[in-house]
């Protein structure tokens, strides 16, 4: 079993960190780091730390040369290739267990969850299905607009 995201994997955690930016108000970074010693990918999610931040959060270093950033860094421009100093949040990394391809790692180091499905693992629902049309509702009957004058709730007239 290869221990590679896919690209769907990738596009998903992607947009994890994009919903998550929506969400939080933050620039949300995910980043799939390899580690080629042992040929196996993770991923980690983390908040970028300002200079005024909190000591006494899980840091780690997001990055570097070569980094693979996946969603939109939450509009950062993070393409000088320079670490940036973050707050750890948590990270999906690969197994090949069975059973379990994917192990969610919290903030602490610890093992919280592990599946499959790697959606399972993930704080949103992010389907690919189709959003209902809503002018296709049969239920919603067309009424005539009935206000010569407008929108407004002002008389017509001169």
């Amino acid at each position: 079993m290869t221990l590679h995201f896919t690209d769907t994997d990738a596009d998903l955690l992607g947009r994890t960190a994009d919903a998550l930016c929506a969400y939080m108000g933050k620039p949300v970074i995910a980043e799939i780091v390899v580690e080629t010693d042992d040929d196996y990918e993770w991923a980690l999610f983390a908040l970028p730390l300002g200079p005024d931040d909190d000591d006494d959060c899980p840091r780690v270093q997001a990055g570097g040369p070569g980094a693979r950033f996946v969603g939109n860094q939450g509009g950062l421009d993070l393409s000088d290739g320079e670490p940036i100093d973050c707050e750890f949040l948590w990270a999906i990394q690969l197994s090949a267990l069975e059973g379990c391809r994917y192990i969610k790692v919290d903030a602490d180091g610890e093992e919280t969850g592990w599946s499959d499905d790697l959606a399972e693992l993930l704080p949103f629902q992010l389907a690919d299905d189709p959003q209902p049309d809503d002018q296709d509702d049969p239920t919603e009957l067309d009424e005539p607009d009935n206000d010569p004058a407008g929108s407004d709730d002002r008389p017509a007239g001169p």
